[in-house]
């Protein structure tokens, strides 16, 4: 094996013509012999190029629809043999066989087939075969072959035949290697996992999850950590699709902050009007909801101007001018919202440190997905906690029954302690959070957490008492005991919501009879770990 390899001949053969025609134009004034199929040799010859037919190389004309036209050794002898090895040099004599010193593919469209909503077997028509099993072969043979399955990379190897004088260097070739083999294991694992929904496999023998590279991080959580940003392909509204109109890159932390604020202010539906949630180190330091977005957003700082400090905003409807004046009155890292007005983004212009992202629409918080997290030696994968109540789904425990306004809290409150590190207690008033307790190994202690966070609020405010006198709360989880339930009465709670299911359910029940709360029970949980 020679570090350079000269390219004379180039199979190129790709469902998305992006940008090749001016790749085997390039090609051709170099005298690379063009090899093709189907659509793209049409696309190249009405672009006046020269290319033979793979059907002429194969002797066998396109058949069965297509799914037979470059499974042959015609083809895959010339990307497979070493032209090092005596033996391989004298079997592609023998039989004709050419070598093929570049493969350009990309494959059917299958992804986008199944997120248009393609039936089975409109999905299982668009699973390639011959087009991975071509770039498995190249990408062993890298040694000889270059091979491109993406179009962007187009450029890189146009400036390296420039660089090598018609040729590639091996370190070039074992870098299109890697993107070949990754770019069919994410086709694998594409196809395995629509399979095992559209069969119902909830838990298939094997699963594969794959990713795109968007960004190289500085660092991960923190300096000595290295990190990157990956895309699902999935389309979901939030970080991953956003678009940045200002300030310098996301960091990990930015981007994992992000995505929690955008998510839990998405479960307000804008049609409702407008909410504001503002997160720190991925739990919610104030929620709320307002006659206005600046309202809102004024709620939900004043549950904890401290914590609000350097943290992300998430807006469930487009960013206008006025609310933006009122979020730069403080350090904020990122803005994330469904639009902003070019006032709003005049206004930010002058905080060239705030990043502004946009997203054109919510995310589904009922749509299907799943929630991976990785553990020494494995990794655990469950679906997306999509879980939603209703008022009809409440259930009244105790002799005293909400309000119609303490529902409404109650139900905010429930929203909010979904996207809360367990254990979680959330305290709402006139829907916005007036104190959150996040993460505590006691729910006893996150209640005290979070009503202390409200009297040093209602000191900041200048009020004469906690907004948590008269608030409805909410407990992820049930109350294994009376007692977290009683801190919360302490602080002036007067209804709760809960899941219930706990083996002390008639005394926690009892205990809020004697106290006069109102008390409902979900019958659904929302840890959050």
């Amino acid at each position: 094996m020679t570090d350079l390899a000269p390219l004379r001949r180039a199979l190129l053969s790709v469902s998305d013509k992006t940008g090749l025609v001016d790749l085997a134009r390039a090609l051709a004034a170099r005298g690379v012999e063009l090899l093709s199929t189907g659509g793209s040799a049409r696309a190249l010859r009405a672009a006046g190029l020269t290319v033979r037919d793979i059907a002429e190389v194969t002797g066998f004309p396109e058949m069965m629809d297509g799914r037979v036209k470059t499974l042959h050794p015609m083809v895959h002898g010339g990307l497979l043999a070493l032209r090092d090895d005596v033996d391989h040099v004298a079997a592609m004599e023998t039989h004709g066989i050419g070598s093929i010193d570049l493969l350009v593919v990309n494959l059917y469209p299958f992804e986008d087939t199944v997120a248009k909503g393609a039936d089975y077997a409109t999905s299982i028509e668009n699973i390639d075969i011959g087009g991975p099993a071509m770039i498995r072969a190249a990408a062993k043979n890298h040694a000889f072959v270059s091979v491109v399955t993406d179009p962007e990379d187009y450029g890189a190897l146009l400036d390296e035949l420039e660089t090598q004088d018609g040729a590639t260097s091996y370190g070039f070739r074992q870098q299109l290697a890697l993107t070949a083999y990754a770019r069919i294991a994410a086709y694998d694992a594409a196809v395995s996992g629509w399979m095992a929904g559209a069969l119902g496999n909830e838990t298939p023998r094997r699963r594969a999850f794959a990713g795109t590279l968007v960004q190289s991080l500085r660092y991960g959580e923190n300096p000595h950590q290295n990190a990157a940003f990956y895309v699902d392909g999935s389309g979901r509204p939030g970080v991953a699709t956003a678009r940045q109109h200002q300030g310098k890159a996301l960091s990990y932390n930015n981007i994992n902050d992000t995505d929690a604020a955008f998510e839990l202010v998405a479960e307000f539906d804008p049609a409702d009007g407008p909410a504001c949630a503002i997160i720190k180190h991925a739990n919610p330091c104030g929620v709320a909801r307002g006659d206005t977005l600046v309202a809102a957003y004024q709620a939900a700082f004043d549950c904890d101007r401290t914590s609000a400090f350097g943290g992300i905003v998430a807006l469930n409807q487009p960013l206008d001018a006025e609310t933006a004046r009122e979020i730069t009155g403080i350090f904020t890292e990122v803005v994330i919202a469904p639009g902003a007005s070019d006032a709003a983004k005049d206004v930010f212009a002058a905080k060239k440190n705030l990043r502004l992202l946009t997203t054109d629409a919510l995310p589904d918080m009922r749509a299907a997905g799943h929630a991976i997290r990785q553990v020494a030696g494995g990794f655990l994968v469950q679906d997306k906690d999509t879980g939603h109540v209703g008022m009809d789904d409440l259930k009244v425990v105790t002799k005293k029954a909400p309000t119609e306004a303490q529902m409404r809290d109650l139900l905010f409150a429930w929203k909010v302690a979904k996207h809360v590190k367990s254990n979680a207690i959330v305290y709402v008033r006139d829907g916005a959070t007036v104190g959150v307790g996040a993460g505590q190994m006691s729910r006893v202690d996150s209640a005290l957490i979070a009503a202390k966070k409200a009297e040093r609020m209602a000191e900041t405010l200048g009020l004469p008492e906690p907004l948590t006198i008269g608030s409805a709360v909410a407990s992820d989880a049930f109350f294994p005991f009376p007692d977290g339930l009683m801190e919360a009465a302490s602080a002036g709670a007067t209804c709760v919501i809960q899941p219930g299911g706990s083996m002390r359910d008639d005394e926690v029940i009892a205990a809020a009879d004697e106290a006069g709360l109102a008390m409902v029970f979900t019958g659904m949980r929302h840890f959050r770990h």
